[in-house]
């Protein structure tokens, strides 16, 4: 990677951008789908199914501690790799653009994992929804905002002039 692309960038506050943001994401929604689709089990099975297969979306599988570990990693390693990208591309653009570019962004995300990423993973296709639409939002807004926030100005003093 171009050492350019990373000069001055806080990678504490991305990575933390993006465990604060998997986990507005994650409560999100889990929230949505109990109350508009009666379950939260889709959530857990969505992201389990990446590293188990899509057997995991079967109703008939249990949602154990096994399928909820799955989806827990699976989720939160998505979210630090994408919290980072997030950090790379609204770096120093202050908070608006951080809370903008990052929802953006988000959008940019829905449109890859449902229309791009569904080759691999099938089962993500027919699943789109403004429920997922509206999750990646505001994980790329909560991304980088929370970046903005707890960044800690790394630019070196001949910077500036």
């Amino acid at each position: 990677m171009n050492k350019s692309i990373l000069k001055g960038l806080d990678l504490s506050a991305a990575l933390w951008a993006g465990l604060i943001a998997g986990t507005v994401f994650l409560v999100t929604m889990l929230l949505l789908s109990a109350n508009v689709l009666g379950s939260s089990d889709l959530v857990y099975r969505m992201m389990a199914a990446i590293l188990q297969d899509e057997g995991a979306m079967a109703p008939s599988t249990p949602v154990d501690g096994g399928l909820i570990g799955s989806a827990l990693l699976v989720h939160y390693a998505l979210a630090i790799a994408f919290g980072l990208v997030i950090a790379i591309v609204i770096h120093r653009w202050g908070l608006i653009v951080g809370l903008l570019g990052g929802a953006a962004l988000g959008l940019a995300l829905y449109t890859i994992n449902f229309f791009s990423v569904s080759y691999f993973f099938p089962w993500f296709f027919p699943l789109r929804s403004w429920i997922w639409l509206l999750g990646h939002v505001l994980f790329g807004a909560a991304a980088g905002a929370s970046y903005e926030l707890l960044e800690i100005d790394n630019a070196e003093e001949g910077d500036a002039q």
